[in-house]
């Protein structure tokens, strides 16, 4: 793929500074990318970072059609940088196009444009502890007209943003409360595409249960409302008797988290069991008072393991525990540390980025 670079002016060269927390700083370029019938993907470049020009009757606007994903990239000991599992993100966001009926992008040329892109910004990773910089592809349609169909154009665009921890009280116990009343999405649906109508369903409840002091929502199944789904912004697991780690089974509902897959993989080689089961949330909830379950954590690329200290459901609260827990500590030290090339990488995760000795 041929990229165009545009120069930047002077007035858009900023640096890195403070302050930033989470998708609310970006860098000085972002990528963009056209997609026409006749033309197929075109026009690739990257410019400096600016606002969308879009048409009040724009199909996104109007019918949802968008997809987006969340990958990180991370500064090693060396000075260079990795990124974690990209191309499972890049595979992700083609199934979560298809599911849209959205046209496809091409995978190696997707991958280079984000590598381009985090090479050309590298002075925007960051080097703090458990900082990095959050890179948020997106696709979205931009036929213009009210007519119900699928957008024949569309503008494929990568933005970057340094990011800190994705709760504001970092690697420290949430609360998570269990909707009864909503759902977030139903089998033959949308609810394994990484798409905005997914997230949007979800923030009544969310925002509902947020001064009541719950940080998270999980979600069940909404045929039956008994069958543990996933959390707002990750997926969950459960831990038995400290070394039996469970999460809900992919039901059609369910978003592949990466980081869930990464776990499941990752925990056999720590001496722990993983397993995917459907879970009852009866079940579990009747576990967690009587201490089998000793462990419960969300597990995705924006928090990358979250432990969780209690779930509410029916108006009561059961305490899982207060402290992250032994085994959420291992899972995070492990992938944190293959995430930033701190400790060897045996399962081939990383793509490493090479920038130039000056930095």
């Amino acid at each position: 793929m041929e990229i165009t670079i545009e120069p930047l002016s002077e007035n858009a060269r900023r640096p890195l500074a403070e302050p930033f927390g989470f998708g609310n700083v970006f860098t000085n370029r972002m990528f963009t990318q056209r997609y026409t019938a006749e033309q197929g993907w075109h026009d690739a470049r990257i410019g400096p970072y600016a606002p969308l020009m879009l048409d009040p009757a724009t199909v996104v606007l109007h019918y949802g059609q968008e997809i987006f994903e969340g990958i990180k990239a991370y500064r090693r000991p060396d000075g260079h940088i990795n990124l974690f599992r990209p191309w499972e993100n890049v595979a992700r966001m083609n199934r979560s196009a298809a599911r849209m009926a959205m046209v496809q992008l091409e995978p190696e040329a997707h991958l280079e444009a984000i590598v381009t892109l985090v090479r050309l910004e590298h002075e925007w990773v960051p080097n703090g502890e458990n900082e990095s910089l959050y890179i948020r592809p997106t696709l979205i349609a931009t036929d213009v007209g009210l007519g119900v169909y699928a957008s024949k154009t569309y503008l494929h665009y990568i933005i970057l943003s340094p990011a800190r921890s994705y709760f504001a009280g970092g690697f420290k116990p949430v609360s998570v409360y269990v909707s009864k009343d909503y759902v977030r999405a139903v089998r033959g649906g949308t609810g394994t595409a990484k798409t905005g109508g997914n997230y949007a369903a979800s923030l009544l409840e969310s925002e509902r249960v947020k001064p009541l002091g719950y940080q998270q929502v999980l979600w069940l199944d909404a045929v039956e409302r008994r069958y543990v789904e996933e959390v707002g912004a990750m997926n969950i697991a459960f831990v038995y008797n400290g070394k039996h780690i469970v999460t809900p089974a992919l039901s059609g509902s369910i978003l592949e988290g990466i980081t869930r897959d990464s776990v499941l993989k990752l925990a056999p080689t720590l001496g722990y069991e993983a397993e995917e089961a459907r879970l009852d949330i009866h079940d579990v909830l009747r576990d967690i008072a009587s201490g089998e379950i000793t462990e419960v954590f969300g597990m995705g690329t924006a928090a990358v393991i979250a432990p969780v200290d209690r779930l509410a459901y029916a108006e009561r609260d059961y305490t899982v525990r207060e402290a992250p827990g032994p085994v959420a500590l291992a899972l995070f030290k492990a992938l944190t540390d293959i995430q930033y090339g701190r400790a060897e990488d045996p399962f081939g995760w990383t793509l490493k980025i090479e920038v130039p000795a000056s930095t």
